[in-house]
């Protein structure tokens, strides 16, 4: 379409819907231009619906005239999948945020723009607890959290968020009006669509509400934090802890280089004598009796394979014990101006397999590579530090970044774990699957969206981030 139909259109949607809900001013289009993925297109306009029913009308508005519809929570994706690549309307859905709790039921029932913080606050006043929890938490929503059926520290034990969904409602691309199961714990009515949506990254319709599924709030949680001599020590020493039946809550890893810049950031050594060791953090979590019984198999786990530990006697102490965790992420920067943050997952069998490929990834391409991240479910989040200014660490960095993923597959994991295809990974989709595979992905888009306008150019086009000029923007959940 072009800038003239695109305003046409514009005008139509706004004598539809009202006013206060269509922005087509310049500050309202740039800050929905781009996400964390920082490569920016601008849109012709951004709709911020009041009630569900006004994503209906911007669907069915958008197919009759051919305009590309991007759905938005927060931005808080890495991966370029909430950016408008094709320009057209931009769908931000902030303003549906309700959360009610069903505390009989141990159901939240929530709108697509409610805050996981927030969400988990709720349900933690009523005794009831929702585990998956991305770093972004505090700032990122559930509508986003379904679209890349995001995970969090708490997958160890609990699962991601497609463990705790039990239905959907919401708008198929044609704008349609569609519900995904009911408030009940079993549903066997025909086929399972609901899935489909999760980890859809919004090309498959739009989600408005949902309901989850809680768990009663752990009664008791312990953190103990180790070291170790090195990468490998520790990948074996995981291997171990699962292997005794030790299921930590929380299993999270830091490699040496990231260890080493959240030392740098907090200005002291986790471990005395010990800087730049990596790090496991682990937290038991359960009754009291549970977490009571585990605590003697962890510490002798811990004195048998690890350099050093040290366990919290409350929860001010395990709080010190995360920051390390907190710190090291937006501290990487100091090593480069620019990532490429790969979530890729590996299987248990291969942990050490992969940290030697690490070790000669960082040789070979010459780059600081932290990587950190869940070793309870095998989730691990590789860093690529160059400068983006300088065309040998650009280059360097998009080799790395495809040996990276190579290997992944190579070794039986997964490209990515939570963040999703997007813009950034679509380079690498086809290293996971198949012309086959990939093929009935397409017809089940075009099936569902016959008119390509839900968030068009993600997952199947291919798109080279390391070549796009990226937004010099900080966002307040960088540091998190």
């Amino acid at each position: 379409m072009s800038k003239s139909d695109f305003s046409a259109a514009t005008r139509l949607l706004r004598r539809q819907l009202g006013d206060g809900v269509v922005y087509d001013d310049v500050k309202s289009r740039e800050a929905a231009s781009y996400d964390s993925g920082r490569m920016a297109f601008m849109p012709a306009a951004v709709v911020k619906p009041r009630k569900h029913e006004d994503v209906g009308v911007v669907l069915k508005l958008a197919n009759e005239l051919g305009v590309p519809v991007t759905p938005r929570g927060r931005g808080t994706t890495l991966m370029g999948s909430a950016t408008p690549v094709q320009g057209g309307w931009v769908l931000d859905l902030l303003r549906l945020n309700r959360i009610r709790i069903d505390k009989d039921a141990g159901f939240a029932h929530v709108q697509a723009g409610a805050v996981i913080a927030n969400i988990q606050d709720k349900a933690e006043t009523l005794g009831w607890f929702y585990p998956p929890d991305p770093s972004s938490r505090s700032y990122c929503t559930i509508g986003g959290n379904i679209a890349c059926n995001a995970g969090g520290m708490h997958g160890a034990k609990y699962g991601v968020t497609r463990d705790f969904i039990i239905a959907l409602k919401g708008y198929l691309p044609t704008g349609e009006y569609v519900e995904w199961g009911t408030a009940t714990r079993k549903f066997a009515a025909g086929f399972n669509l609901r899935d489909l949506w999760i980890g859809g990254e919004g090309m498959l319709g739009v989600v408005t509400d949902a309901v989850l599924r809680l768990i009663p709030q752990p009664e008791s949680r312990w953190t103990l934090l180790t070291s170790f001599k090195d990468e490998v020590s520790a990948f074996q020493a995981a291997r171990a802890l699962f292997a005794a039946r030790l299921q930590p809550a929380i299993c999270e890893f830091l490699d040496r280089y990231s260890v080493g810049c959240a030392e740098g950031a907090m200005g002291m050594t986790i471990f005395p004598g010990q800087p730049g060791r990596p790090v496991m953090l682990v937290e038991f979590a359960g009754s009291a009796a549970e977490v009571k019984a585990v605590k003697s198999a962890a510490l002798a786990w811990a004195k048998e394979f690890a350099l050093g530990h040290r366990a919290a006697r409350n929860r001010t102490e395990a709080e010190a014990l995360w920051a390390v965790r907190r710190k090291c992420s937006g501290a990487m920067f100091e090593m480069g101006d620019a990532k490429l943050n790969e979530d890729v997952t590996v299987p248990l069998s291969a942990y050490v397999k992969f940290a030697r490929f690490l070790d000669r990834l960082r040789k070979t391409s010459g780059l600081a590579i932290p990587t950190f991240g869940h070793l309870g479910d095998g989730n691990l989040h590789v860093n690529i530090m160059y400068h983006k200014d300088n065309p040998d660490e650009c280059a360097r960095a998009e080799a790395a970044v495809l040996a990276l993923m190579e290997k992944v597959v190579e070794l039986g994991g997964a490209i990515s774990g939570e963040h999703g295809i997007g813009l950034a990974k679509t380079p690498f989709l086809r290293l996971q699957h198949s012309a086959a595979e990939i093929g009935a992905m397409k017809s089940i888009k075009d099936a569902l969206d016959p008119a390509g306008i839900l968030n068009p150019g993600k997952i199947f086009e291919v798109f080279e981030v390391w070549k796009h000029p990226r937004v010099d923007v900080s966002f307040p959940w960088d540091h998190k």
